[in-house]
């Protein structure tokens, strides 16, 4: 049976209003990092099922949880949170990229109001060329944005929407107006 905090925490992910264009979708969770634990993975595509190349990014959300606490977490709770997308070409070349990737993610928890504390990570952009019979994709340049923090509370619905921000952002969705939400498109 699970503690009544990682209880709590699973509750707190539930009902939310994301984006229609973020498919989530629960995946087998890391089983060594921590006794009890989470994992999310989400789709950006604003129509699954259909084309493949409406496919804009994805990402993984894992809620880990150690009743005990680990030193390296200073903390119960570790969020471990990974987006990736493709970006147009002109955006690769950026020498801001890496720190505009980073705003993204902190924006995205300070706008969502999740309590967090020793943050870190990495934001990795990936060019490549294609040769011989790929030529006719072209190059590709993605962005890819890991990072893990402790949180604060159990309450780790803000951490979720930060997250689902995050990776829509990286995938070019453009950010909703305050008090606005996406509807979801009826067929």
């Amino acid at each position: 049976m699970a503690p009544p905090d990682f209880e709590a925490a699973l509750l707190s992910l539930r009902g939310h209003r994301l984006r229609p264009e973020l498919h989530l979708e629960e995946i087998p969770a890391p089983s060594r990092l921590a006794p009890y634990a989470l994992a999310l993975t989400g789709e950006v595509n604003p129509d699954p099922g259909s084309d493949p190349d409406s496919f804009l990014g994805h990402g993984r959300f894992v809620v880990l949880h150690d009743p005990a606490g680990q030193d390296a977490w200073h903390g119960t709770f570790r969020v471990v949170a990974m987006a990736k997308a493709r970006l147009e070409d002109e955006l690769g070349a950026d020498p801001l990229l890496g720190e505009v990737g980073w705003s993204w993610l902190t924006d995205a928890l300070t706008d969502a109001g999740a309590g967090y504390h020793h943050l870190s990570g990495t934001v990795t952009r990936v060019l490549s060329e294609t040769f011989g019979g790929l030529e006719l994709r072209g190059g590709e340049v993605e962005i890819e944005v890991r990072a893990s923090w402790t949180a604060t509370t159990p309450d780790l619905g803000p951490h979720l929407r930060a997250w689902a921000t995050l990776t829509c952002t990286a995938a070019g969705l453009e950010p909703l107006p305050e008090n606005v939400t996406a509807l979801t498109r009826r067929h």
